[in-house]
């Protein structure tokens, strides 16, 4: 029986369609959903405002707030006792995802994420994480 899940979640129905499989096959497990913010630059879209920001850590907690916000939300309409925990990392996605997993039994992750141009500039996440997790992933679409 798998008792801790790991689900990496951003501002996608993918994301929201993986934690919705994951609270159905594991009803019983701790979840966490990991939101990673990419590092500050000037050329990764979203992460520019963060690298203009005072205060990085509190802008990264502002801009996962509403991601966390709506996976309360489906783990409160969802059947089941799964406890929600939330993380929020900094770094590629990718990479932040496998770094954690090892803590995991599983990782459930949506087949993609972001706009076109993110996954042609930075590559797809999901397959990068089905190839190097140190655990068992499942990919949902």
């Amino acid at each position: 029986m798998v008792s801790r899940v790991l689900v990496p979640m951003e501002d996608s129905e993918m994301s929201d369609r993986a934690l919705e499989y994951a609270l159905e096959v594991f009803p019983n497990a701790e979840i966490t959903a990991l939101h990673v913010v990419g590092e500050p630059s000037q050329m990764w879209g979203h992460a520019t405002g963060l690298a203009l920001a005072d205060d990085l850590e509190e802008a990264a907690e502002e801009r996962a707030k509403e991601v966390f916000d709506r996976a309360r939300d489906i783990v409160a309409d969802a059947d089941g006792d799964a406890e929600l925990e939330t993380a929020i990392e900094f770094g590629h996605p990718a990479r932040a995802i496998i770094n954690r997993a090892d803590d995991y039994e599983t990782v459930v992750i949506g087949t993609h994420s972001g706009s076109v141009a993110d996954r042609i500039f930075v590559g797809n996440v999901a397959e990068k994480v089905f190839r190097s997790s140190p655990v068992p992933v499942v990919v949902v679409r």
